[in-house]
């Protein structure tokens, strides 16, 4: 139900708006199939928020719905995330978020340089190709050595880590991050 109250909500601003035209948006494909006549509920309560959507609707002159996959929607969940930590003392007025969108993503984490001269990844890389432990490592190192490399992909010599989405970040030592981190600021800074 809070589902439809949002997307009631919505549909109110925009015909307040005089905004003609919608493209609405969601994540809930039972609330897009029953809004779109395809489904049917018989759950009396459903029923009077889809015919009070109707309604409203008929005020646009069009509007379209898409279902968009919760996993795909990042930034819809970076925004939730992001609105429910901020506590203003003025309930009624929130001040705009500017969100400046990147052609690309960029992570990056600070890593030091590496003592011996390896990369960090070295020992998590020769445990995933030969499945080999450092020769003096404790029972508790290889549990956490086991456990870390749950989340890592080995791609014949590139590492990669994986997202809860199912997305791959990849490895890199310090100096390719470093070297990374310049060329994306000079970028920026269009100096490039």
């Amino acid at each position: 139900m809070a589902e439809y109250e949002v997307c009631i909500l919505r549909i109110r601003m925009v015909v307040d708006m005089n905004i003609k035209e919608r493209l609405v948006m969601r994540d809930s494909d039972l609330l897009i199939h029953l809004v779109q006549g395809e489904w049917t509920t018989k759950n009396a309560k459903i029923i009077l928020y889809l015919d009070c959507m109707k309604e409203l609707c008929k005020k646009l002159t069009k509007i379209e719905y898409k279902h968009v996959p919760r996993i795909q929607n990042e930034f819809a969940d970076a925004l939730a995330t992001l609105s429910s930590m901020i506590q203003h003392p003025d309930k009624n007025h929130i001040d705009p978020i500017e969100v400046e969108i990147q052609d690309q993503h960029a992570y990056y984490f600070h890593v030091d340089e590496e003592p011996d001269g390896k990369p960090w990844y070295y020992d998590i890389k020769k445990f995933l190709a030969a499945r080999e432990y450092l020769e003096n490592a404790t029972t508790g190192q290889e549990r956490a050595l086991r456990r870390l490399t749950n989340r890592l992909f080995l791609n014949k010599e590139v590492l990669y880590r994986r997202t809860l989405d199912l997305g791959l970040l990849r490895c890199i030592d310090a100096t390719e991050a470093t070297n990374y981190w310049k060329k994306y600021m000079q970028e920026r800074a269009g100096l490039t």
